[in-house]
């Protein structure tokens, strides 16, 4: 079990009971279904096909400590407490997605704005056939980038609230775009300074660059103690560039260094903030693997590095770039600070 603040996510494996520790938020299955529902019990249920034979078939399950009010309106699937929202919605598979993905995530915000829950904190892009060409022969990542770019122009005070996020690929088509938002904790984006921020990327990624943070540091002005830290999806990425192309292993190393160095102390105060964490302190790891044959070597790597009890899940699905062999996100939960 992976605590926050009040908010807490655990993986329960394909057909294993989950917890009844606390209310549940929402659930989001990594199998073979693409769907999403209100389950009988009330809350969101969304399925993202992301399972395969030899990786793991899982679901991620976000509970909270009081009662929940639920609901269905533009295509949006959402539940809420008095201070954490969960929402997701799908777009169809089409021929491009800049449009559609602009349209969802101005529904996201108008959401968001009307329950009032204006800090979003952590957001997930699934993406299927991510690498791909659409029917205009662009890729469809940058496509979508293209509408969520646009979208962000006028969120809050733009890149200053951006969120944590990952955007990864999925067995299927179609997007599915799942949020986390807070209504009075603040959340702290962080970058990292082995990296060049997403925002800042040049024209060669796309036409117009990814709105996310390295990670975001959600903070409680009264618990300042309790700031549980968000790591978006990280890749083996120095700058904007691609490094060790073809190499399992140094690409997986570099990713871990990455995360190593964005929560360090060192990195987290250079940006004003206090706390500092090691890799053993991560939780709730998705460690996404583009090439079947490369999952024992990644295993092992990954396990070495985060020790025995971070609660760790890996799924063979695309990277945002064709070079890319590897992603990893997680979470420092709050108990961890």
């Amino acid at each position: 079990m992976t605590p926050t603040i009040g908010l807490r996510s655990a993986f329960h494996d394909s057909g294993i009971s989950g917890s009844n520790d606390g209310v549940r938020l929402a659930e989001i299955e990594f199998g073979l279904k693409s769907s999403l529902e209100l389950t009988e019990a009330g809350h969101p249920l969304l399925r993202i096909p992301m399972s395969s034979n030899g990786f793991d078939e899982f679901t991620e399950i976000w509970t909270v400590d009081e009662p929940i009010v639920t609901g269905q309106i533009d295509e949006i699937t959402y539940a809420h407490t008095a201070e954490y929202l969960f929402a997701a919605t799908v777009i169809p598979e089409q021929d491009g997605y800049a449009d559609a993905a602009l349209a969802a995530y101005r529904s996201i915000f108008k959401l968001t704005s009307n329950l009032d829950f204006p800090n979003l904190f952590r957001v997930w892009n699934f993406i299927g056939g991510i690498v791909d060409p659409n029917a205009a022969g662009e890729e469809i990542y940058r496509d979508f980038v293209v509408g969520r770019s646009e979208a962000f122009k006028n969120y809050q005070d733009g890149l200053g609230k951006i969120p944590a996020a990952t955007g990864i690929g999925t067995r299927s088509r179609g997007i599915a775009i799942a949020v986390l938002a807070s209504r009075t904790l603040r959340p702290q984006h962080v970058e990292n300074s082995r990296q060049l921020p997403a925002y800042e990327y040049p024209r060669e990624y796309g036409p117009k660059s990814p709105n996310f943070a390295r990670a975001t540091i959600l903070q409680d002005p009264q618990r300042p103690g309790s700031q549980p830290l968000f790591v978006s999806g990280t890749a083996s990425i120095l700058g904007h560039e691609t490094v060790h192309r073809d190499d399992i292993v140094r690409q997986t190393q570099t990713v871990l260094e990455n995360i190593e160095h964005l929560i360090s102390a060192e990195n987290i105060a250079g940006q004003g903030l206090s706390g500092g964490h090691k890799l053993t302190d991560l939780h709730g790891l998705k460690v996404y693997v583009k090439h079947e044959e490369h999952l024992d070597t990644v295993r092992e790597i990954v396990s070495e590095a985060v020790g025995p009890d971070a609660e760790v899940r890996y799924l063979n699905v695309d990277v945002c770039r064709e070079d890319l062999l590897v992603e990893i996100e997680g979470l420092v939960p709050a108990n961890q600070i």
